[in-house]
């Protein structure tokens, strides 16, 4: 009598549940991670384009005060709505100009401190 080579390699059907119990304990398990890597990933991107929004207000706001426009409405017309909240324009010396913007978190309840970005502009004569 031949014997099929693929009956040694089939399992009880109990085993074959609790291997089944494990994949979705393992899931259960990752998702956390999952979710957790991909907020990390989001905060990082928010950071970033907190800090190129920063560069963009605060050069406009080097042009606007060089040719004697208000800064601080110029570097609010560049930010969008969430990155005006606690805008800070400051005038230093010889014309430039240094903006300060809060990087937005995604969970509410962190802060993350402030971007700085400063800019000079000259009008040219």
């Amino acid at each position: 009598m031949l014997r099929s080579p693929d009956t040694r390699r089939c399992a009880s059907p109990s085993r074959r549940a609790g291997e089944l119990g494990q994949a979705a304990v393992e899931l259960v398990a990752l998702l956390p991670c999952v979710v957790l890597l991909m907020a990390l990933v989001w905060q990082f991107a928010l950071a970033g384009h907190a800090v190129w929004a920063a560069h963009a207000a605060a050069r406009a706001a080097a042009r606007a005060h060089a040719v004697g426009r208000d800064a601080a409405a110029a570097a609010r017309s560049r930010l969008p709505g969430p990155l005006e909240r606690e805008l800070r324009v400051r005038s230093t010396g010889d014309d430039a100009v240094e903006v300060r913007v809060r990087v937005p978190a995604v969970a509410s309840a962190v802060r993350l401190g402030h971007v700085t970005a400063s800019a000079r502009f000259e009008p040219q004569r």
